[in-house]
């Protein structure tokens, strides 16, 4: 699981920076509050993600990992995502998977993973499979103890062919019982094909 462990330290770097960063502008928020300021709030944007990538690590065999991707360099341009999925899952098996985003028409991309952790609380990743055997298991959840999703885990039961569709949404209502009723609006959805063996 050392990919785990590599996007968790990424994560805890990022924090930290953004954190002594705003410990630095905290004296400048200070001196610059005025009470007769009517200025309205920024309004939060909706994240651009033209890349979602999904690492899964079996947990009986760390050299089975499987990674699949969608990527959409020009996103609401004329072409399609690219969608790839680099190998068969293994039967009867468990999974741990990640999942990290990204805005790749940024030079350098943007990572949106951190953004969508910071704000655990607006996010929601569902799961669903088609045609195959698999089970979904949230492994990380927000503030209110609600499902978060970027951390997981999968279980896969006999061999065969289908699909598993993984959508973001932004502002969903929480807690929910699926994707069904959750409101919001989606960020990314994409179906990858998979094949059991």
């Amino acid at each position: 699981m050392v990919w785990i462990n590599s996007i968790n330290n990424f994560l805890i770097i990022k924090t930290m920076k953004i954190f002594k960063y705003a410990l630095l502008a905290i004296p400048f928020l200070y001196f610059s509050c005025n009470d007769d300021d009517d200025t309205p709030a920024p309004i939060n944007e909706e994240e651009v993600i033209t890349t979602m990538t999904i690492y899964l690590e079996n947990s009986a065999d760390a050299s089975d990992v499987i990674m699949m991707q969608t990527q959409d360099l020009d996103g609401d341009g004329p072409n399609e995502p690219v969608i790839t999925v680099d190998g068969p899952l293994s039967s009867g098996s468990a999974y741990i998977g990640a999942i990290g985003w990204a805005n790749e028409m940024e030079d350098p991309a943007e990572n949106i993973t951190l953004e969508i952790l910071e704000e655990a609380d607006e996010h929601q990743v569902f799961f669903n499979a088609s045609g195959v055997d698999i089970a979904f298991e949230y492994g990380d959840f927000d503030s209110n103890n609600n499902p978060l999703g970027v951390v997981f885990s999968m279980s896969t039961g006999n061999a065969g062919s289908g699909t598993i569709t993984i959508t973001l949404v932004h502002e969903p209502t929480k807690p929910n019982d699926g994707l069904d009723t959750a409101g919001g609006s989606i960020d990314i959805q994409t179906s990858f094909p998979v094949t059991i063996e």
